[in-house]
């Protein structure tokens, strides 16, 4: 479960009620159905406008990705993996890894060391792995792009919202009580319209794309470790090179590690 998700959403739905009791406004009035059908079915309306079938049906799948904690390898134990890789490649060569193929769990992995095992050119494997990346951003960036369009327009929906209620509201001008409370509700639309847009769809939004950052960016440890598999470096020259995507405290974690093992270059 993704923690912060959680606690972002119960901090923004306290924030919203707190306020209503700090300022007098009655939370019972956020119970305007009229409201959440205007902004709820709107929003949808705007995305089945604004997107193919295809992808507007993987909107549950997305949202829940921001629900689940990401399964992505971790990226020191990505190096120490590699660093095993090399040393079985300059002691028995790289056909001596074909028994460790049908143990990578990763599918991006598994591929490029069959690439690279079957003898593959250089250029063609990063090539073939590139362009695997390329796609993936791309379709990340049209998910995350759902709910960036949900975040732009809710706010918009939020005011139509709170016109149609106006209109509502000038109906009952013989009653002030009536219209006092009718004014009220119409601008319930646009506290749902503001909240939804800039608490949940934005937010969403982000973190779509921060994790799709992490998974290229691991995939590109992954691809820079099998180039260097595939050349032959030394398990020291392939932890040097893959420790530049560790922070400087994953990286100072690793060299403890490497030192208190006592590994030595093959």
């Amino acid at each position: 479960m993704e923690i912060s998700t959680i606690v972002g959403l119960i901090l923004g739905v306290v924030a919203v009620l707190v306020g209503m009791v700090l300022k007098g406004a009655p939370i019972v009035s956020l119970l305007t159905p009229a409201a959440y059908v205007i902004i709820l079915a709107g929003t949808a309306a705007t995305l089945f406008i604004g997107f193919p079938m295809s992808e507007v049906k993987k909107f549950p799948k997305l949202l829940k990705m921001t629900f689940v904690k990401q399964k992505l390898m971790q990226r020191q134990e990505l190096i120490t993996l590699f660093m095993e890789w090399a040393s079985i490649t300059r002691r028995e060569g790289l056909l001596a890894l074909e028994t460790k193929v049908e143990e990578i769990d990763d599918a991006f992995l598994r591929n490029g060391m069959r690439m690279i095992i079957d003898g593959n050119d250089q250029e063609f494997v990063r090539d073939v792995l590139m362009e695997d990346i390329a796609a993936t951003e791309e379709r990340h960036r049209a998910g995350a792009l759902l709910f960036s369009q949900a975040g732009m327009y809710a706010p918009s929906l939020g005011v139509l919202g709170a016109v149609v209620g106006l209109i509502a509201a000038l109906t009952k001008m013989e009653n002030m009580a009536e219209l006092a409370h009718a004014i009220g509700a119409a601008f319930i639309a646009t506290l749902l319209g503001i909240f939804t847009g800039y608490v949940l769809w934005h937010p969403i939004a982000n973190k779509l794309k921060r994790l799709s950052k992490k998974e290229v960016e691991l995939k590109l440890m992954m691809v820079e470790g099998l180039l260097s598999i595939q050349s032959g470096v030394s398990t020291i020259a392939i932890s040097q090179k893959l420790s530049v995507f560790l922070t400087p405290s994953e990286r100072a974690q690793m060299n403890e590690k490497e030192d208190g093992s006592g590994g030595q270059e093959d």
